[in-house]
């Protein structure tokens, strides 16, 4: 049996339904919110200052090298896996594990990532109508100093943002063609948002706010200066991780071999221009050192006084609605690289369980869902952000890998969407990608290292066993 179609025959199977409209939405849904709504203040007030607008455009260029990678790939193997698939069909099992690990844990940790952001700015927003959310059943039970150590906060649980994510589950389970109606929508109100903030906000833009534009370093790799940068474009790389969700919709677009790739790049496009807008304004409205927050808009939008209250309000009612629409899609990525995952007999059956009134992978979704949610509960925004950046980059670098070995393996094989200047983009992609890796703090390798290490004992005690089991390779 193939690893590209092992699958149970007499089970239902995703549906088909999603054209390059609706791939570009679901590419701008994952990702706006995940990045310019919650951790752009975080890596502009501690690593990168004003230039974290130089940050956005260094990650997206590393970003576009990416997605020129993923369109080829989708477009040859037009599977839900995404870079999983990818890898699996170039280097093996052993080399395909790694990755769909790196995914579950860059989905599982992003969506966590937002749903913390959500609450801060639903806690704002009821707060602002005079019903006011405690604390302690708000934020994270514990956080960690600048050592590595954990501090407790006095709170017990982030109650609003596990609640989100059990709002988004039930959506999921319903159908793909519901989850993709109520992204449309929220899509367009995000957008919109942004683009309310950065028309207001640009008449209460200071110039002192950009000098100095790329503060001095503070004496150590990263702490500002053109290292700052450097490891702020390591830490907002986390903000473009929706475009590479877009592959993850292969088994449900009509056409994805022509319009998978498309659909990453035109959503990366889109949001490249939002982000750079938007931080530019934010940083340009409040001084960057305050942006240190889970909620950065509302703080940047509070320096102007009270001119814009009523856009601040509006925007955490926007925020609220589009920040729903990243945890919504990439709950979704996860779900369905948990799908291909169960086909390919490395993780249990359960998530390849397709339900039948529904055809959506149904029992994985909830699994998902839950995991999710006492992730959201449990850890602050500042931890999630970094660990769903270097899972994320190591996964990008095999992606890059793997058209270059394909390209060799099967040079005749029909790429509807293809690669410019191969293997030149591709070798940049995986240096850019290592690069940006090797900028993040130590303390986040050896988080990553602890993760690399349970998934492998889960290889080698599960996976590979129940795969030669089933004759495939190990």
């Amino acid at each position: 049996m193939n690893d590209a179609t092992a699958q149970v025959q007499d089970e239902p199977t995703l549906r088909p339904h999603l054209g390059l409209w609706h791939l570009i939405a679901a590419g701008v849904g994952a990702t706006i919110g995940s990045g310019i709504f919650v951790i752009t203040g975080t890596a502009a007030a501690q690593y990168a200052g004003p230039a974290i607008t130089i940050s956005f455009v260094l990650a997206a260029i590393v970003c576009l090298c990416t997605a020129y990678c993923y369109g080829e790939l989708a477009g040859l193997l037009p599977k839900s896996g995404g870079a999983y698939s990818y890898a699996l069909a170039s280097s093996g099992p052993l080399i395909g594990w790694t990755v769909g690990w790196c995914l579950v844990l860059e989905y599982l940790v992003a969506c966590s990532t937002v749903a913390v952001g959500w609450s801060s700015y639903f806690v704002d927003l009821t707060a602002s109508i005079g019903l006011p959310i405690p604390e302690w059943i708000a934020a994270a039970p514990i956080n960690f100093d600048k050592a590595g150590n954990p501090v407790a906060t006095g709170a017990v649980f982030n109650l609003p943002a596990a609640l989100i994510v059990g709002l988004v589950t039930a959506l999921l389970i319903v159908g793909i063609k519901e989850t993709n109606r109520a992204n449309i929508a929220m899509v367009i109100i995000k957008v919109g948002i942004i683009l309310l903030v950065v028309g207001f906000g640009a008449a209460y833009v200071h110039a002192e706010h950009f000098t100095p534009y790329i503060p001095d370093n503070a004496g150590s790799y990263g702490e500002f200066g053109w290292s700052g940068v450097l490891r702020g474009s390591a830490v907002i790389f986390y903000a473009f991780l929706g475009f590479d969700g877009v592959s993850t919709s292969a088994q449900e677009s009509r056409n994805p071999q022509r319009d998978i790739g498309w659909g990453i790049i035109g959503a990366l496009a889109v949001c490249t221009v939002l982000y750079v807008a938007m931080a530019l304004v934010m940083t340009g409205m409040a001084d960057y050192r305050t942006l240190n927050v889970a909620n950065p808009v509302s703080v940047a939008l509070a320096a102007a006084g009270g001119d814009l209250d009523w856009l601040r309000s509006l925007v955490n009612i926007g925020v609220v609605i589009g920040l729903a629409s990243a945890i919504l899609m990439g709950l979704y990525g996860q779900s369905r690289i948990l799908y291909v995952m169960a086909q390919d007999r490395m993780v249990p059956p359960i998530f390849a369980r397709i339900a039948p009134k529904f055809r959506t992978p149904a029992h994985g979704t909830v699994i998902v869902g839950v995991a999710c949610a006492l992730i959201a509960g449990l850890f602050p925004i500042d931890i999630l952000g970094e660990l769903v950046s270097i899972g994320s980059l190591l996964a990008f670098a095999f992606v890059c890998w793997s058209v270059i070995v394909l390209r060799r393996r099967i040079p005749d094989a029909p790429r509807p969407f293809r690669v410019p200047l191969s293997p030149l983009v591709p070798i940049i992609g995986i240096l850019s990608n290592l690069y940006l890796m090797f900028s993040l703090p130590f303390d986040t390798w050896i988080r990553l290292v602890l993760w690399m290490a349970v998934g492998m004992a889960f290889y080698i005690f599960y996976s590979r066993p129940r795969r030669q089991a089933d004759g495939l390779s190990a």
